[in-house]
């Protein structure tokens, strides 16, 4: 860790756990926290929860698993370059998408609507809440028992409502101070996978045409320059050299302007870090270049009607699991029934939050269909 910047979270200026624990041997606490999350039982699940495409649409598009992959290997490698703490990054981004439910953004939408009379649904807050509460792997505590830094980061926002009952976590969002540059920087790791990944998958599936993205400018810039490199470059090779050059643009960029935006700043040590606005950020250029991006993936991929279906069927089906489970709580499985009587409504959220694509689609199968010998 001597090769860290001094205003990097390290071991020694951490906050520590919830729970004290015996150091441990042979690695970091940061890269502990890492295995617990790649251990957890809700890490398995994100192999089949959505990222755009259900997850029966095709095997290679990708996953909620896979996504988090890719977006720890962007966090590792700019988080290397910018001398902060890679295992902190590590962990963060493998943590990010932990509490997401399934069919993605569309099956989120539907649950927070389902649970707006009992205080909303989150997928950020319920990250937090499966490594702080869900996960039961541990005799000493509930949850995984992350660090406070990994715990930070996983919480990109939080409305001050949620945020004082979130206790230590919640007080930067009340105080209006900054996080670590590392969670800072795992967010916009994600952002660059999401964006960058989402064109790799709509193109694959047909969706999207190189011809519509030759309107965007960052796509179009890398699209010819790969041509002129390539000439005879068609077909998926063209599409993987094309987004893998954006990337590449785009970690550059984020490495560079971030630099710079800590060298204006004078930044010196971490409690500078946490005083100072946030750091970590791109360009104006590129940063228009990613807006006009999103808005292009908005439009023409999210908004296609075939997605659209899709995310019509998926709020379909939360819809209905939830009023049928919040109607008759009897017909949730044993151990959500009790949790009920504690947490209510809470407890249904946690059951469909923690669903798999196609564990949703047999469970509403299992309440639904009237299946004939």
């Amino acid at each position: 860790m001597s090769s860290l910047a001094p205003y990097a979270v390290t071991a020694g200026n951490s906050r520590g756990r919830l729970v004290t624990e015996t150091a441990p041997v042979g690695r970091s606490e940061f890269q502990r926290d890492r295995d617990r999350i790649i251990h957890s039982t809700a890490f398995r699940r994100l192999e089949y929860k959505t990222q755009v495409f259900v997850n029966h649409e095709g095997d290679l598009f990708r996953t909620r698993l896979t996504h988090s992959l890719e977006v720890a290997q962007i966090g590792r490698s700019i988080a290397r370059n910018l001398q902060l703490n890679e295992d902190l990054v590590e962990a963060i981004t493998l943590a990010h998408d932990l509490g997401h439910t399934p069919f993605g953004h569309a099956g989120q939408d539907a649950l927070n609507d389902c649970m707006q009379e009992y205080g909303g649904f989150e997928h950020n807050l319920q990250s937090l809440r499966v490594v702080d509460v869900l996960e039961e792997r541990y005799a000493a505590f509930d949850g995984l028992n992350l660090c406070f830094e990994t715990r930070e980061g996983i919480l990109k926002h939080a409305a001050k409502k949620n945020a004082r009952k979130l206790g230590d976590v919640g007080v930067r969002f009340l105080n209006n101070t900054s996080p670590s540059l590392e969670a800072q920087l795992a967010n916009f790791a994600d952002e660059i996978a999401y964006n960058n990944h989402d064109v790799d998958d709509g193109l694959r599936s047909g969706l999207l045409t190189h011809e519509q993205l030759e309107a965007v400018s960052i796509f179009s810039r890398h699209l010819a320059q790969i041509k002129q490199r390539y000439p005879a470059l068609t077909g998926r090779r063209l599409t993987h050299e094309t987004v893998r050059s954006m990337i590449n643009t785009l970690a550059t960029d984020l490495t560079q302007q971030s630099i710079l935006n800590i060298k204006n700043a004078k930044i010196s040590s971490l409690a500078d870090v946490h005083a100072a606005p946030l750091l970590i950020g791109l360009s104006s250029q590129i940063k228009k270049e990613q807006q006009e991006l999103k808005k292009f993936l908005r439009d023409h991929l999210y908004q296609h009607y075939r997605v659209v279906r899709m995310s019509s069927k998926a709020r379909h089906t939360i819809e209905r699991l939830f009023a049928s489970f919040n109607a008759n709580v009897k017909l949730l499985p044993t151990q959500y029934q009790i949790k009920f009587q504690q947490e209510e409504q809470q407890a249904i959220a946690d059951y469909i939050a923690g669903m798999t694509d196609r564990y949703a689609i047999r469970e509403y199968r299992r309440l639904f269909a009237i299946e004939l010998a």
